[in-house]
């Protein structure tokens, strides 16, 4: 249950929003609570200091995350009221920048995530998963599937996107684990994100035999054309690198999901041409992260779902629940494999929508396929209650997926 404080002004309650360990794909009750409770409400985070405003309905929150009133680059001087008890994303990088900076920032690597550009490197993807496949399949069952696939499969894409050489990606997952981790500690998370931004500093300005297409070879250009300082690249190598490693999470969840509800797997077997719907329909289904992500700060006085809001408050905005607002979606609590339209919000939506959400897109349809044609027998090794999902981790999912086949 929420737990309830006196508020510091105005009439809306100020609601204490705890760090919590769900397990699965079930629904944070705390922030079901909140939705009920109207399209805005005040909440405190366990780190950072303050409260933000939250909003929840589908509407409010792609008005927020579309409206430059709403500034990202005004939360890098605000120690606001946050779940993570550190900022992620390095000083300069595109997570923190509004346009028309922002849009200078994703204009430098946006050959690399075109249609042109991904599709691009899904043979290579495709070659990368068949050889994890061909490994588990000759091991045999059983197998951990978050170990073996889930989390080497979308490593190695985003390795290969960024242009990180082979012998260094063991070292950058594991920095990417400590900065996604809300219980190491602000120290040791501090410390891997200062690690992996003089790893890419350090690549940026030496780009040596990295691909001339990769990520990092495209911030060199940048950087040396004077489009980008060094400093905006660096962070925003380490903004996509992270982002890229999320896709383990949320394909757990999907595995997951395939898994323990028999009549999702038999249909998608069946209907292959249903997947990519079904992935999508996942992606609106599936609460992929914890509480909430990055806020905003209004620039301006101005009067957001019928409440007042100050300029230099903070705001935050929930995707997940925008993704179960019944005016936009019938059924919202259900997964409906078939669901046309679709038009969730699982990658945000504005200028800060996810730059490589085609890129997961296309690793979670070919993660899904390869599971549902090559290992048709595919079920958990362990009851399902004893899969432990992953404690203190800024994004669910799964800690181990053991299978048998």
């Amino acid at each position: 249950m929420l737990e309830a404080t006196a508020p510091p002004t105005g009439p809306v309650p100020l609601r204490s929003w705890p760090a919590q360990h769900l397990a699965g794909v079930d629904f944070d009750p705390v922030l079901a609570e909140l939705m009920r409770e109207g399209p805005i409400t005040r909440i405190q985070l366990p780190n950072g200091s303050g409260w933000a405003w939250l909003v929840t309905r589908y509407e409010d929150v792609r008005m927020v995350t579309n409206d430059p009133r709403f500034s990202r680059r005004a939360v890098v001087a605000a120690d606001v009221t946050r779940l993570a008890p550190h900022f992620i994303p390095a000083e300069g990088a595109v997570g923190f920048a509004d346009p028309p900076d922002h849009t200078r920032l994703r204009r430098a690597i946006a050959p690399a995530f075109t249609t042109r550009g991904v599709e691009t490197l899904r043979t290579r993807a495709q070659a990368m998963l068949d050889e994890l496949v061909d490994g588990i399949l000759a091991d045999g069952p059983p197998a951990d599937l978050t170990e073996r696939l889930l989390a080497p499969f979308p490593l190695a894409v985003v390795c290969e996107l960024m242009g990180v050489a082979e012998r260094d990606r063991a070292m950058v997952h594991e920095w990417t684990a400590l900065i996604l981790s809300s219980t190491a500690g602000a120290e040791a998370s501090e410390a891997a994100k200062r690690s992996m931004c003089g790893y890419f500093e350090r690549l940026v300005r030496e780009p040596g035999d990295t691909p001339r297409e990769g990520v990092i070879a495209l911030l060199a250009a940048a950087v040396a054309a004077g489009e980008v300082t060094e400093t905006e690249a660096v962070g925003l190598a380490l903004l996509l690198q992270i982002g890229g490693e999320a896709v383990t999470n949320n394909t757990g969840n999907m595995v997951y999901i395939l898994l323990s509800r028999p009549g999702v797997w038999d249909r998608l077997r069946a209907e292959p041409e249903l997947r990519p719907t079904a992935v999508d329909e996942m992606l609106r289904y599936i609460p992929h992260r914890n509480s909430v992500g990055l806020s905003r700060i209004a620039t301006e006085d101005l009067v957001l779902a019928g409440q007042p809001v100050r300029a230099g408050e903070a705001v935050y905005v929930s995707y997940l629940a925008a993704n179960r607002d019944p005016e936009v979606f019938e059924r919202p609590e259900e997964l409906v494999l078939d669901r046309t339209p679709n038009p969730h919000v699982a990658f945000g939506y504005g200028p800060h929508f996810c730059p490589g959400a085609m890129l997961a897109r296309l690793e979670q349809e070919l993660i899904v396929s390869a599971l549902l044609e090559r290992f048709p027998g595919l079920r958990l090794a362990v009851p399902e209650d004893e899969l432990r999902w992953r404690p203190g981790a800024l994004i669910r999912g799964p800690e181990a997926l053991p299978v048998a086949w």
